[in-house]
Formats: C-alpha cells, structure tokens, sequence
C-alpha cells in the first residue's frame, strides 16, 4: 500500500501569469503556485471549504517547467492536517517535486453550516 493512498491529478495551465516573471525566457512553476494548486485540489477532493491554511513543512526539490504532467498524493494525519506530495512526469519516470505538511484551519465540508 502507498504511503500515500489518494492519488489526484494536477494542471498548471502553462499561460498561468507567474510565468511571466519567474523566470523570463526560463520559466519554472513558483513554489507559492504549486502549492496553492495541490491544496486546492485536495480541498477540492475532500469537499472542503478551509478558512485558512497552515503550511508546516514544505520542500520544493525539482523544478517544474509549464506543461509537465503533475500528480497529488495525500494522506490525513489528523483532523484537518496532510501530508502532500506532488510529483512531475508521467508514470514511468515521475520524481518528487515537492512535499509539504499542511493544516486546513476552520474547514467545513461543503454544505454545513
């Protein structure tokens, strides 16, 4: 079994606006995006609706270029907190690109009060 048993896949769309300035002529996915987009995916999966986000740990370890296929992987640790892992590549040959440990703070399930 995977350490990390939920699986999503992830699209940054590669006209995004921080590509203009991060870096011109090299772009690269900044870390603030991609960890924005995992949290909303994983947000998104579980139904949630956060008020506000905590980050404990985050490691950025490869570079992501606009385009790249990218993959979440995530598990619950405790109420309201996760272990992701965001990988670039296709299946065969995906590597880590990121690992974070984040806490949805207030998070509601869509449709409670």
């Amino acid at each position: 079994m995977s350490a990390f048993p939920r699986l999503l896949p992830l699209h940054i769309a590669p006209n995004h606006p921080a590509f203009a300035g991060h870096f011109p002529g090299h772009p690269i996915v900044p870390g603030v995006v991609l960890l924005d987009e995992a949290v909303q995916a994983l947000a998104a999966a579980e139904g949630l609706l956060p008020v506000s986000l905590q980050v404990g740990v985050a490691k950025f370890l490869v570079p992501v270029r606009p385009g790249e296929p990218l993959s979440l992987s995530y598990k619950a640790t405790a109420p309201g907190r996760y272990a992701l892992e965001v990988k670039v590549g296709d299946d065969m040959t995906a590597r880590v690109a990121a690992t974070a440990t984040v806490t949805l703070q207030g998070a509601q399930h869509e449709g409670e009060a």
